[in-house]
């Protein structure tokens, strides 16, 4: 069979993990007969059996009979998953080899109400939303194994995103910047080889944005994903991570043990971002202006497997261009945060110890926090947005 017809996705056509495994199959003596167990957690009753008529128990002698030795019984090994597969770094997706290490390739998107809907949500791995100029608020879209055919609006970015997109040595697509952005903080990333820029305006030959005609300008830029690898070696950047830094991951829970449901709701400015928790898929739907999220690239719901909420605060960059009133916001510290995952909530705690180190994730006694695999959106926010769990 083709390597990449043994990957499908699980979430109602929605990209997630799935492969094509032969279940290890568990048998167990339970008191009447057999029964057998799988990975995925299905069980089959057994045809019991009759039971053996008992017997008499000899009488014990005085000279006990010796104890064989234990014979070593040898354990026997197991393909965690099939060759050519791998994990991705970001996400813990399970797929092929060489998209579980391609360049993270992240995007400025736009968020204003005449940008909505977006596309390419549903492919990222990595999605993070922040505030902005203006009482906006930007995404940022980080692909990995993941593909979309369009992806957009494309936008400028801040110093911030950039220290974010430096966490994983990423391709940064954007459209121009902020002052600071483009004069100090994106030269620095770039001089440490930890941000490979792909700015619109300073790389006109075409790669790898286009304007389309059915939304005004500055809404209208678009990229994807196939065209911002082709772009990659014109550039001369490399096609795979150039970093090892990732993040525990863990397995699905099983369906008796996940909650029947959960909401959240976060307020922005721009309007309150609202998650719906399904047991079913074990996954979340996410919800804008009020309505279940849909992207336009897949025509399919946005799904997310983890919501992470990080408390942070935001200022006014005293740096700001003529004119403007920048936001700052302080990657590096530590602060407050909670981690959403299959139905629960996580107190926990945000911590990125320099501009370009991976924001990692900790609970009460100080061990960081698995994700499920999966799709993570991370929403930046400052203390005084509310965040509503029923």
């Amino acid at each position: 069979m083709n390597l990449r017809m043994m990957i499908s996705r699980l979430w109602s056509g929605h990209r997630a993990m799935a492969v094509a495994i032969p279940a290890v199959v568990l048998v167990a003596v339970l008191a009447g007969g057999l029964v057998a167990v799988s990975a995925s957690g299905g069980f089959a009753q057994a045809t019991p059996t009759a039971a053996p008529t008992p017997t008499a128990t000899p009488a014990p002698t005085d000279t006990p009979e010796p104890t064989p030795e234990p014979t070593a019984v040898p354990i026997p090994t197991q393909t965690p998953f099939p060759s050519g597969m791998a994990y991705a770094q970001l996400d813990g997706v399970l797929t092929t080899a060489a998209l579980a290490n391609r360049l993270p390739m992240a995007v400025m998107i736009d968020n204003q109400v005449a940008a909505r809907p977006q596309s390419g949500v549903s492919a990222a791995s990595i999605v993070y939303q922040a505030p902005a100029d203006g009482n906006q608020d930007r995404y940022m879209m980080i692909f990995q194994e993941g593909s979309s055919s369009s992806i957009g609006p494309v936008r400028s970015t801040r110093p911030y995103y950039v220290e974010w997109a430096s966490e994983y040595k990423a391709l940064l697509g954007h459209f121009g910047g902020s002052s600071i952005a483009l004069k100090k903080t994106l030269p620095a990333m770039i001089a440490a080889k930890t941000i490979y820029n792909m700015d619109a305006l300073r790389y006109k030959q075409g790669c790898p944005y286009k304007r389309i005609s059915t939304r005004p300008r500055p809404h209208n830029a678009y990229t994807n994903t196939g065209a911002l690898i082709a772009c990659l070696k014109s550039l001369n950047y490399p096609a795979t991570s150039q970093t090892a830094a990732t993040r525990p991951f863990k397995e699905d829970a099983a369906i008796a043990d996940r909650p029947a449901a959960q909401n959240i709701t976060i307020a922005y400015r721009t309007g309150t971002v609202g998650y719906e928790y399904r047991w079913d898929s074990d996954s979340y739907l996410r919800i804008t202006d009020g309505h279940y999220e849909i992207d336009p690239a897949t025509d399919g719901h946005v799904l997310v497997r983890n919501i992470i909420v990080m408390y942070q605060t935001v200022a006014i960059d005293p740096r700001s261009e003529v004119g403007h009133s920048r936001p700052l916001i302080s990657t590096v510290g530590s602060g407050k945060a909670i981690v959403f995952q299959e139905g629960r909530q996580i107190a926990a705690t945000w911590k990125k110890t320099s501009i370009s180190s991976l924001t990692r994730f900790y609970d009460k006694s100080g061990e960081e926090i698995p994700l499920v695999r999966g799709e993570i959106f991370i929403q930046s926010i400052p203390p005084g947005y509310a965040v509503t769990v029923k």
